[in-house]
């Protein structure tokens, strides 16, 4: 287990009141401009503001791209419960590593976050670091044991303002249980978000049921188990009218379900993961435990039609899934690692490489699922909001053409199962920036951690 980075101090400063932005491209178009911040918002986008306003610090974008600060409605930081593999502080470093200005972070913590105590203890340390916006997500039933409902107001209503509801890392599987929720939600106007995955099915399988898991030995994993709670949950969000939300998708049936229900006009949104747009059931033949994930890395049709999904915004958003977990859960036989993997820190890039670097898509997409739709989907306010005069200071900023090399012992994270290792990728966030403030500068992201090695 590492930890690159001092866990005290540093943080308490007060933001500068002003900031300028100089030759960087929003969105990735057209010339190169600058921006000035003031108290938190942006409040001048120019060519020569240089000229016209004095800044506390400057940044030069060096003709990099500037997006919306990225927010990720799935994450897993593991306080409380199990802070050897991750906490607030760290992975809110490795957000804001990322790009990330807002992240929503599960409730499958221990205790589980089904009581406002524990949502505002989340929210209140993230705030008093500063580093990212941590919005904890309250679990649908008691425990996560799917029998008795939490008190969905009581946590909307605490300081955390608790917008979303997830049993993540186990699914509802009581459709009785599901419309109930469903009900109650509606009334108070906040998300339900579904792991999608029938139990009765997946018992003991750890990879995708095919060729590769046959041929590897592997108890395989079906996509129906998915697909049927998806069909259930849409029927179920088309009668009681509920906003849903499905985590994770990961097959081609799943696109084909979201197809009919938006056609349908059903409040259906659903988000995928880095992980299952890259990569494929082929990279267990190595039986390396840093690929079990849940659900499973599928078979390569199944990754082509998630990416046109994308696309085609039948699947809204990129959520990362990010779950940490120590080298004791992941190096062992792979039918018992755990599932997860981290998503924080090289999410960006993976979708850089698939669909801007390819030409498949531009900078304005990458805005879109990674920023716009996701604070719009939890109604979040202040983030993925347009890059224009009055609007909040959440931005990142992208070097386009920053070739680097995935390296586990460099990443924010205190864990290392890192399913990208050695991959190479062309796009990196030099800059993120929360209400004005920098939060991350990759100048002296190596300093930092060189320093800490060093105090070892």
């Amino acid at each position: 287990m590492k930890d690159n980075y001092p866990l005290t101090g540093q943080l308490s400063a007060p933001a500068a009141q002003t900031l300028l932005i100089t030759n960087v491209r929003p969105y990735g178009e057209g010339e190169p401009t600058e921006v000035f911040i003031e108290d938190g918002a942006i409040a001048a986008i120019g060519s020569e503001l240089t000229e016209t306003h004095s800044a506390d610090n400057t940044i030069d974008g060096a003709g990099s791209v500037l997006l919306p600060g990225l927010v990720d409605m799935h994450v897993h930081l593991r306080e409380p419960g199990r802070e050897d593999t991750e906490t607030i502080e760290t992975g809110s470093r490795a957000a804001a590593k990322g790009g990330f200005t807002a992240v929503f972070t599960m409730a499958n913590t221990t205790p589980v976050t089904d009581q406002p105590v524990i949502a505002e203890s989340v929210w209140a340390k993230a705030q008093a670091l500063g580093l990212c916006d941590v919005h904890p997500v309250g679990s649908i039933t008691k425990g996560l044991e799917g029998k008795t409902l939490t008190e969905f107001g009581m946590m909307k209503n605490s300081d955390a303002k608790v917008r979303m509801f997830s049993d993540d890392g186990k699914c509802v599987q009581d459709p009785q249980i599901m419309r109930r929720a469903l009900e109650y939600a509606k009334g108070l106007d906040v998300l339900l978000a579904q792991h999608a995955e029938d139990s009765r099915m997946t018992e003991g399988a750890c990879a995708h049921e095919g060729p590769t898991s046959a041929k590897l030995g592997l108890h395989g994993w079906p996509r129906v188990a998915e697909e049927s709670i998806v069909a259930r949950d849409a029927l179920l969000a088309r009668d009681y009218g509920n906003r849903l939300h499905i985590c994770h998708a990961s097959t081609t049936g799943t696109v084909e379900l979201l197809k009919w229900a938006k056609e349908q006009g059903i409040p259906l949104t659903a988000e995928v993961t880095p992980h299952h747009l890259l990569l494929t059931d082929d990279k267990l033949r190595t039986y390396d435990g840093v690929y079990r994930v849940n659900p499973p890395l599928r078979e390569e049709h199944d990754t082509l039609a998630l990416r046109q999904a994308l696309l085609d915004g039948l699947i809204d958003v990129v959520a990362t899934d990010h779950a940490p977990h120590g080298s004791e859960d992941k190096c062992v036989e792979f039918e018992m690692a755990k599932p997860g993997m981290l998503g924080l820190e090289s999410s960006l890039a993976v979708i850089a490489k698939i669909f801007v670097e390819s030409g498949l898509a531009d900078w304005r997409f990458v805005a879109r699922v990674m920023s716009e739709r996701p604070a719009e989907i939890t109604r979040l306010p202040g983030h993925g909001r347009p890059i224009a005069v009055g609007e909040p200071a959440n931005l990142t900023i992208v070097d386009p053409h920053n070739s680097w090399v995935s390296d586990s012992t460099q990443l924010a994270s205190k864990s290392e199962n890192n399913p990208y290792e050695g991959e190479e990728f062309g796009a990196r966030v030099t800059h993120t920036i929360l209400r004005g403030r920098l939060t991350y500068n990759l100048a002296t992201d190596g300093a930092a951690s060189l320093a800490q090695e060093e105090a070892k």
